[in-house]
């Protein structure tokens, strides 16, 4: 799991307000101190699942205003962020939720499932962001979901490979049954007709969430407009490469090249001047929802 997704687009962290970055860091240590927990070390299942308790007794620490007594340094400056910026801790447990659940969990039977998982992944850093620059109203929230769960979908679909040889399969079950994709193809990295069936239909998903979410870009004012257009197209973007690619993710992770940055660039200056999305989503079968 990528609870950091400007690990793919830095340009996005070029154009983050001064006023932001330290606020911004402090989420992101939080996000970087519990995928540590959750993937790094040695450690058993049964202890990752007890350090992440304590994870969250920190978080009730802060809710209290009361010291940590784990990650003191780190829980101190979250409670200053949280107090300054007046931020709910609700996102910071739902991240504690999904790492949670990522210790134990490694497929995912449908895309119900999978988007419940991205929900508690993926979104609370862009509800975060939103509260940051006060702009967290319903409709930001819920474009602003649908931008982060997009982007962890993206992410997915780069890292199959790497996914796999952690034990882990972030693509509905059911889609690989119905594109008549199994395991072991997957572990053996073949890309035929049928994989190719697969990759085409997630990425529809994927591109349609990112452009339904888009117009979020168009209402944040100032500089964090223009990196929600770079996250946007940057995301879109990464969707172009792996199909340039013929959809093979398994030789090499797809990566934003220097040509494709350049496309980035430009369209997300177009989009700024424009005020206009400029991206249709794709149609999608609705048994495949």
């Amino acid at each position: 799991m990528q609870p950091d997704h400007y690990d793919d687009f830095p340009v996005a962290r070029v154009l983050l307000p001064k006023a932001l970055r330290a606020p911004v860091g402090v989420i992101y240590r939080v996000a970087r101190t519990l995928d540590d927990i959750a993937d790094e070390g040695d450690w058993s299942p049964e202890e990752r699942h007890a350090r992440l308790a304590d994870f969250r007794e920190g978080l009730n620490a802060v809710a209290e205003g009361r010291p940590a007594g784990v990650h003191p340094m780190l829980f101190a400056r979250l409670a200053a962020v949280v107090r300054e910026c007046h931020l709910p801790l609700a996102p910071f447990y739902d991240l504690v939720a999904a790492f949670d659940q990522d210790i134990d969990t490694t497929r995912y039977a449908d895309r119900s499932g999978l988007l419940d998982y991205c929900r508690r992944s993926a979104n609370p850093v862009g509800r975060l962001m939103l509260h940051l620059i006060h702009e967290a109203t319903p409709e930001n929230l819920a474009d602003s979901d649908a931008i982060c769960t997009a982007l962890q979908l993206i992410t997915f679909l780069q890292d199959v490979g790497a996914d796999w040889r952690r034990g882990r399969i972030y693509l509905p079950l059911a889609d690989l049954q119905r594109h008549g994709v199994t395991e072991p193809q997957i572990a053996a990295g073949v890309v035929d007709d049928a994989w190719r069936g697969l990759m085409a239909n997630e990425i529809a998903h994927a591109r349609a969430l990112m452009v339904s979410g888009a117009p979020l870009a168009l209402r944040v004012p100032g500089r964090c407009g223009l990196e929600l257009c770079s996250v946007v197209h940057g995301g879109l973007r990464m969707l172009e490469v792996i199909e340039r690619n013929d959809y093979d993710v398994f030789r090499a992770r797809p990566v934003l090249r220097a040509p494709d940055w350049a496309v980035l660039l430009l369209r997300t200056a177009a989009m700024w001047v424009s005020r206009r999305v400029g991206v249709r989503a794709p149609a999608i079968e609705s048994n495949n929802a």
